[in-house]
Parts: C-alpha cells; sequence; structure tokens
C-alpha cells in the first residue's frame, strides 16, 4: 500500500520558519519525483517544490524561491521541505505527492501533471 505521510505543520508568526516531512512508503523510492503542493482556502492547488530523487534535480515555485529548500533522506524514504521566511500568504494546508513519470522541466508539475499518489495534508498558518 503506498503512503504518503506529512507532518510539521503548525502556526508560526511572519518571518518565522517550519519544516515539513513526507514519509513515504508502498513504492521504489528513488524511482520517484516527490513533490510538495499547497492549497489556501478558496484557491486551487498549486505546486510548491519538487525533487526528483534519481538526481536530485529541485524545481521551485516563482513564489517560494529563496525561503524554502527541498531536500531528501533516501535512507529513510523521507523528503523535507524546510520554509523560511514565511508569510502569511503562505498559509494552507501542504500535500506531498509522488510520480515516476514528471517532468519537470515543462512546469507542468505545478498543476500535478503526472503525480500518481497524493497524501494527506499538514496545515501550516503564518500570523500577521
Amino acid at each position: 500500500e503506498v503512503q504518503l505521510q506529512a507532518s510539521g505543520g503548525g502556526l508560526v508568526q511572519a518571518g518565522g520558519s517550519l519544516r515539513l516531512s513526507c514519509a513515504a512508503s508502498g513504492f521504489t523510492f528513488d524511482d520517484y519525483t516527490i513533490g510538495w503542493f499547497r492549497q489556501a482556502p478558496g484557491k486551487e492547488r498549486e505546486g510548491v517544490s519538487a525533487i526528483r530523487i534519481s538526481d536530485g534535480t529541485t524545481v521551485y515555485a516563482d513564489s517560494v524561491k529563496g525561503r524554502f529548500t527541498i531536500s531528501s533522506d533516501n535512507a529513510k524514504n523521507t523528503i523535507y521541505l524546510q520554509m523560511n521566511g514565511l508569510k502569511p500568504e503562505d498559509t494552507a494546508e501542504y500535500y506531498c505527492a509522488a510520480g515516476e513519470y514528471v517532468g519537470l522541466a515543462s512546469g507542468g508539475w505545478r498543476w500535478g501533471y503526472g503525480m500518481e499518489y497524493w497524501g494527506k495534508g499538514t496545515l501550516v498558518t503564518v500570523s500577521s
């Protein structure tokens, strides 16, 4: 059974930091691209960042570049999203998703193209 378990959300003041974790199981971790997505109330889901596990290629949405860092611990089948300089507009439910064939260069990953498995979210709330 495939599982993607996100954790690490919480309430933080603007300018603060959080680190999200996504623990994966039930598939061959090294063959997949794993991404972080978020959805704020009343807004569409958007891709935040993704990492191709096989070669460590990473991509970011423009809105988080320079503030968020995605990484993986292949021994633990876990990816992380270090979020610094948080802003109120970062408030959202954050999800992780995985796909074996995800094109990172085209930008389609931001809309979830290629993602096969989705986990439940973890809520991030940034107060002003």
